[in-house]
This record gives structure tokens, sequence and C-alpha cells, in this order.
């Protein structure tokens, strides 16, 4: 694709003019680098550094330079590509056809130039002349993560991710754990869906809150949250994540496609009675696939443009986050007319809705204490609406965070809401000060308790360290009775509050040591609830093991974490009976006498394995905790070990994997120990019995030279899974 041919804004092209060649030259350089490490982050780290907005006006100057310097576009420039480069994580499936990206268009004048393209390209009078058998269909854009799906009689067999527009990579496994991806079609049909996983509002504040809680960064939005999750290499943290999908492109085996859906390509399914978009899209219903229900088709551009108004309002009060309109030619004989480029479809356009921001002023900053004596600085706001509710509180995260921004009581800042669901404050309006705005500091001692307040060394954790203090006991007993806990229904605040107040929950266990007869004890309860909070009470006495470990709230543990801390544990006590109690006594012995073997964990290094040793060490919080819970009558299931050669050429050794390795991923690596019989180490200690070392070895090679663990070379690892001498 020509940059001509991408949507320009001719006032940046007129700016860009003026530039010489080689200034122009050096500005394309550094937006080139710029663009490239926000793809890069953003789609195969899932972890952006950009704005969506910061990184639309970077690429929309690349272009204007392009159009005003057409020697600068060079086929490895960003605005000639689609998608980015795989991360080397999954396997990689070739598509049946490319999978486009989409031109943006950012205002209404940018739609009508959308318009005035399409009826050129097909002979069709300019506006406002009538368009005779043109219409548009219009849909909203969903913000997250590309896919692919195929089907093959019927059957889900493969799914990917777009990657880099040819080659995706493989996802099969974490896909068949979304309940919207369904197994088997009602038809025995051969066929290509392309749709977009995404992840829901509701879940994003769950997660954020339980890494909130578990001292682990937050995620910046859905999008990536939802992304990151769908690339796991372990389809159980998938599964626990609550994915979604909605479809929208159809390519039937058979069938002529020409073209894209919202990020592939559109199809001619005239084979099977479809001749547009709005047909495919009622096609994907009938076949089981569940499709975005908010579209309108039938449209000029007068009602493309008024669907866009009607949406940048309404979005708000949907439960998945969309940041824009898909125009689409709806007659797919028209879409192959006006055919596609390199780097898109001539026949559809993504309108991308404009970030809001309002202004507010910072009425005070207080600070929040949380499960794990967290102190958070919340700033209290003067209430005003942004992005379709009230807002008067936001998350400053942490007094560093406050410092970088210089947000002061008094001061008039910025809001916005992150990903449309989180409030955040952007910026202060400095050129706004009176002067009479304050510096927020941190208290000295806890607003709860009144406990001295402790900043951890080289971090910026400020906390209260009283275990007993009553903001931390009451947060650490909501998580543990919550959905991201337990999940014992009907055990919200309201009950929580009471229980604990009236002394009935003194430890977790106490949850199921209570009577029918002491819930019905407590306010606004009938025997009728009382039984059936007791129900739901009893219904969670038997949990994934995994789930019972995140339930405890312990620092830096997440649920990835405590499925890999649950397999290592379920491997490390024998089965049998009263196994929590004695898993819980073999954890206080690990973490007293030897917390180093918490690294044995894959992926767990030093931080989390010192949080482990504290935890369930001499005098921890979780001293006894699954003791406790084994009295309760709690009875985990465990998890199922991960597939092992019995008697294999590594059986019962501990292998570490670092550098890079010619002929193994890293994953392949790990995969390959496993086959023949080891178990793949996150860092080496004395207990590891093999480091494999490939190009670019850091640290632990170093650590193993220290402490005289055999190290192999890529060659001596193959004899190794060979059953051969190293």
């Amino acid at each position: 694709m020509t940059t001509a041919e991408l949507p320009v804004d001719p006032a940046l092209v007129e700016e860009a003019s003026h530039l010489d060649p080689e200034a122009a030259e050096r500005r394309h350089a550094e937006l080139a680098a710029a663009i490239e490490r926000a793809s890069r982050l953003y789609y195969q780290e899932d972890a952006p550094e950009l704005s969506d907005a910061e990184y639309d006006g970077l690429y929309r100057e690349l272009v204007a330079l392009e159009v005003a310097f057409p020697a600068l576009v060079t086929p490895d420039s960003p605005t000639q590509r689609v998608g980015a480069e795989l991360s080397g994580q999954f396997g990689e499936v070739r598509h049946t056809r490319p999978m486009l990206s989409l031109s943006n268009a950012f205002s209404h004048d940018e739609l009508r130039a959308f318009d005035t393209r399409v009826r050129r390209g097909l002979g069709l009078p300019p506006a406002p002349e009538p368009a005779p058998g043109l219409s548009y269909i219009a849909e909203l854009k969903i913000d997250g993560l590309a896919i692919s799906l195929r089907y093959e009689r019927g059957r889900f067999v493969r799914g990917a991710t777009r990657g880099d527009g040819t080659t995706g990579e493989d996802v099969t496994a974490n896909l068949r754990t979304i309940q919207a991806v369904p197994d088997h079609l009602p038809t025995p049909a051969t066929l290509d869906v392309r749709g977009e996983v995404f992840m829901p509002k509701k879940e994003f504040e769950r997660i954020n809150r339980e890494r909130e809680e578990a001292g682990l960064a937050l995620y910046a939005n859905p999008r990536n949250s939802g992304a990151g999750s769908l690339r796991q290499k372990d389809p159980e943290v998938t599964a626990h994540r609550l994915l979604s999908a909605w479809f929208y492109q159809l390519i039937e085996e058979g069938v002529s496609p020409e073209g894209d859906g919202q990020a592939g390509e559109s199809v001619d399914s005239a084979a099977v009675g479809v001749s547009s978009q709005g047909g495919a899209l009622g096609r994907l219903e009938k076949l089981g696939l569940p499709v975005e229900p908010h579209r309108e088709s039938g449209l000029d551009v007068d009602g493309v443009i008024a669907f866009t108004e009607r949406w940048r309002e309404e979005r708000h009060g949907l439960a998945y986050e969309t940041d824009g309109v898909v125009v689409k030619v709806d007659r797919f004989e028209q879409q192959a007319h006006l055919g596609a480029v390199s780097h898109a479809p001539r026949w559809a356009i993504a309108y991308k809705f404009p970030p809001e921001q309002v202004e507010t002023v910072v009425e005070d900053i207080v600070p929040y204490v949380g499960r794990t004596g967290t102190l958070t600085p919340v700033a209290h706001l003067r209430p005003v609406k942004v992005a379709g509710s009230t807002v008067a509180r936001a998350t400053l995260h942490n007094l560093d965070e406050v410092r970088r921004k210089d947000i002061r009581i008094g001061d008039t800042v910025v809001l916005q809401k992150a990903g449309d669901v989180i409030p955040e404050v952007v910026r202060p309006i400095t050129e706004r000060r009176t002067g009479a705005e304050r510096e927020y500091e941190m208290p000295a001692r806890c607003p709860v308790c009144d406990t001295p307040i402790v900043r951890d060394e080289g971090a910026v954790r400020h906390y209260c360290p009283n275990l007993q203090c009553p903001a931390r006991v009451g947060q650490e007993f909501g998580h543990f009775a919550g959905r991201g806990g337990m999940d014992i229904e009907g055990a919200g605040w309201a009950v929580l509050s009471q229980l604990l107040e009236r002394g009935m929950v003194r430890r977790r266990g106490d949850f199921y040591r209570l009577s029918v007869e002491d819930l019905e004890s407590l306010d606004r309860f009938a025997r009728k609830s009382a039984e059936n909070l007791h129900r739901a009470i009893q219904r969670s006495r038997r949990r994934p093991l995994e789930r019972i470990l995140a339930a405890l709230g312990i620092p830096q543990v997440g649920w990835t974490t405590a499925i890999e801390l649950a397999r290592w544990l379920a491997a490390e006590v024998p089965a049998g009976d009263d196994w929590l109690r004695r898993a819980g006594e073999h954890l206080a012995r690990v973490a007293t006498a030897n917390p180093a073997r918490f690294e044995e964990v894959e992926g767990i290094g030093p931080t989390v394995a010192a949080s482990l040793a504290a935890w369930f060490g001499d005098g921890g919080p979780g001293q006894g905790v699954l003791e406790d819970l084994a009295d309760a009558g709690i009875e985990p299931e465990l998890p199922e070990p991960r597939a092992t050669a019995a008697g294999g050429p590594l059986a019962g050794k501990t292998v570490v994997v670092t550098g890079t390795l010619e002929g193994f991923k890293r994953e392949e690596a790990e995969d390959a120990i496993r086959t023949a019989g080891g178990k793949p180490g996150g860092s080496v200690s004395r207990k590891t019995d093999y480091l494999v070392a490939g190009e670019s070895a850091g640290s632990k090679l170093a650590k193993a030279e220290e402490l005289g663990v055999p190290i192999l070379d890529e060659a001596a690892f193959r004899r190794v899974l060979a059953g051969e001498e190293p």
C-alpha cells in the first residue's frame, strides 16, 4: 500500500513539507523507532507504554512525512506492515487468507473522504449526489485481540492470533477455555472465522483488584489484559480469566474471499446464500458463533456519522470496551471490485473515538490500607462525569507516582478513564496553581490502627506491619471468601463485617464452623437466608488446590504463581489422608529450614521465595493456616502432574535453561525436560542437577559455576535427552 492511500491529515502534511530533506529523514527514523517499540510492547509483550491516542498521533505524523517526502516510503516502514512480529512463545499457524489491518479515521471529515474514495473506486457520482446500490454497515470496533478459528466438518481444530498478518501464534488450547468459542458447530461445515477475543470490564477490574492485593503491578487496560491472558503458556491461567469473544467474518470452504472484516478479510459467501457483510453476520449467529449485536446496515455516510455520534456516549454502558466503529461497504461484489492493498482493504475503515478527558480538582489525598498493609494514596476529587459515569475517587498508586506526576492537594487536574474503565489522573494543570496547593506526604502512622508505617528498602511500598490491623484483617477475609478466593456466594462485606465484629470468624477455617443458627443471628437474616449461605459455605469446602492457595492472599502470589505452587506442592507431598495438613507442615519446614527451595517452583525467583518464607515461616501470618483449614474439613482437588516419562533419562532431576538455544525455543526445551522425566527449574540452586546454557547466558551461568552445577551446551543437552552421557 502506498502512503498516499492512507488517511492523511493535511495540516500535518503542510507542516512536514517545510522540513528540509535531511531533517525529514531524521524525524522519520525517530518516529519509526518509537512506533516499532510501541508496537512490540503492545502486540508482543501486552505492556503498552503509550496511550492509543499517543500512538495514533505518532503514526499520523509518520504518514504525513511520507506523503510530503515519498522517498522515505520503504517496505520496512511501519506504514507498510500489518500487525507485529511473532513472540516465539507459541507454534506458528499460516493463515488461509492474510489478516489485514484497517486504516483509521479520526474525524467525520475523514469518514466523508473515505466515502469519496469508495464512490470513485466504484464509478459512482460524488457526494452529495445519490449513490445507487451503495450502502455501508457500521459495527462497533471491539478493543481486543484478533483471532482466526478453523472448523473442519463442524469441529474446532485450530485457533491463532493475527501475528504479522500472514502467520499467527497457535493458541488453540487457550481458546478452548473460552465459553464463547464453541467446540462444535450445528452443521458439519468446514470454514475459518475471524473475530476478537476481549476481557469484559468487570473481569478486568477483578483481576486488577487481585493484583493490587498481591502487591503486583496493575494492568493498563482490558485490551492488553485480554491479550496477555490469551497468550499464556498455561491454559489454566487463561481459563481463570473469563475471556469472551465476538466474531465478524466468515471464510467458508469452497467460497472465494476478497478483502477483510475487522482485522482480516471479507468473504463472498454466495455459495451459502450470503452476499453481504450483514448476511455473513447472520450466518455466524446461526452457526452458534456470537456476534456483537449493536450494528446497523443500509447506511449512507451521514447515517454512519450519526451511528458514531450515538455510540460515542452509549458505549460506556456496555460490559466490554469498544474504541470506535468499523465502517464497511456492505455488498461483497463491491468489496471485491474495490479490492485491498498490502496494508488494508479499500472498502473498510475504522473510526476511532477521541479520548475523553475532563478537568476537576483534587480536594484531598487520603491513604487507603489494603489487604497486605500497603498504603495507597487515593485522590478525592470534585465529582465529575467522565466516560459515562461520575468519578469522585482515583488511585494514585504510590508516593513515587504522586511525586513523578507532581500532583498536589488543591490542584486542577486532567482526568480520564484508562481503557474507559479505571479513573486516572493524567497530569496537573500547573498554570492554574495559586500557591495554596499542598504536596502530599505519607503518614508516619497507620490511619486505621496507629502503628508506625514502614517503607520497603529499595521499593516504593509504604505499609502497616500490624498483622491485626482491622483494615488488613477485613480485606484478607474478604479476599478469602470472595470470587477470586473460595467463592462463597453471599459472603459479601455486609455479612463479613458482622462476622468479624462479633468474633464469629477469627481464622479462615471459622467460616466452615458456622452453623445455620449462627448465621441466623446476623442482622437482617431469616432462617431461609441463613440456610442459603450455609449451603454456599459447604459447597466451597472442595476447591482446586491452586484456588485455595490464591485465596490465602500471600503477598506476591497471584493466580499464575498459585497454579505452579500447587503443582510443586502436589509433587512434594504424597497423596493420602490428611493431605492438606501435611502440605502445611511441609511448607513450614521449607520456609524455616531451606526457603531457597521455593525457587524450584517454575516462575518463582528470590523475591517471591522470600515472601513465601516470611508468610509460612515461624511467626508468619500463614503459620498453621492450612492445618486450620484441614481441621475445618477443607478437601483440596490436587492438580494433575505434568506429563513426564517415568524412568526417563532425566527422571528426578531439576534442569534450568538459560540463554538462547539454536534448536529449541525456551518452552520447547522445558517440555523436552518434562518428557524426559525431569523438572524445569526457574533459578539455579544447589538442588539444580544441570544448567543448559545457550548464547547470552548471564547470571544463572555465573551462579552455576559458583555452585559447581554441571553445565551443558546444546549438543550435550541433546545427548542427555537421548539417554547418552553428556
